[in-house]
């Protein structure tokens, strides 16, 4: 019988930690295709800071550098400015970017530093035992938020692409979803698209991904993408933003 589909060479072949329906993995997948079709997987560097992608360096066959929870921007502007011939891109979740690195985020963006951010949010913090994060959904129950998220004790979520987006050194925004077939197949283009601008040095480029977190939403994996198809994606609109 034909192969006619197999492992892409910047992935190792390794167990997965990732719990059931998660979508790092298929994040994970996204990123190592992209590399593999544009052929940069020996100039790319990846920056994994603190969360649940934490040991992405245990998947990806290329070189990596763990960051300090949320200085992932930092880490990655310090290594495109010393070495700019290679791609560099950061992989942060919501609790990350959004949260404890907010300022890395919003100040690499401001200066238009030629990297690429994949922010993959799940709206919860996944690692540290789920936790309402910055992108919690108003009413979405949470450890730390048993009763829902409160605009009036907690505000509204942190839509961290459109502010980003009002930027004038950013060059492209865009949200995707790993929903459906269709959606990642949106993502990998998106992803894809990203890394081509820096190649092109067209400055900082963004890619939200939503991302399933059944565990900490407490849900099954198939519920869990009807939830992001219904519910998620009406409060972070899928699109290019940028």
């Amino acid at each position: 019988m034909k192969k006619v589909f197999s492992r892409t060479s910047s992935l190792r072949d390794v167990d997965t930690h990732y719990c059931s329906g998660c979508g790092h993995g298929i994040a994970h997948r996204l990123i190592a295709e992209a590399i593999d079709e544009l052929d940069i997987r020996e100039q790319v560097i990846g920056i994994t800071p603190v969360g649940c992608a934490v040991i992405a360096y245990n998947y990806w066959n290329f070189d990596c550098v763990e960051s300090p929870h949320g200085r992932g921007l930092a880490i990655a502007t310090a290594i495109k400015r010393v070495r700019p011939q290679n791609i560099v891109f950061t992989y942060q979740g919501d609790g990350d970017l959004a949260a404890i690195g907010t300022a890395e985020t919003i100040h690499a963006a401001n200066r238009g530093e030629n990297l690429t951010v994949i922010f993959i949010n799940n709206a919860v913090y996944g690692m540290t035992g789920g936790q309402m994060a910055p992108t919690t959904l108003i009413g979405q129950k949470t450890a730390t938020s048993p009763r829902g998220r409160d605009i009036g004790n907690e505000g509204y979520p942190l839509k961290i692409s459109e502010i980003v987006a009002q930027l004038p050194g950013v060059y492209s925004v865009e949200r995707v979803s790993c929903d459906s077939p269709k959606g990642v197949l949106k993502a990998k283009s998106a992803i894809k698209a990203a890394f081509k601008n820096q190649m092109d040095n067209k400055g900082f480029s963004l890619v939200e991904v939503l991302s399933a977190c059944p565990t900490y939403w407490s849900l099954t994996p198939a519920d869990s993408l009807d939830w992001m198809q219904n519910t998620m994606s009406k409060e972070f609109p899928l699109g290019k933003i940028k």
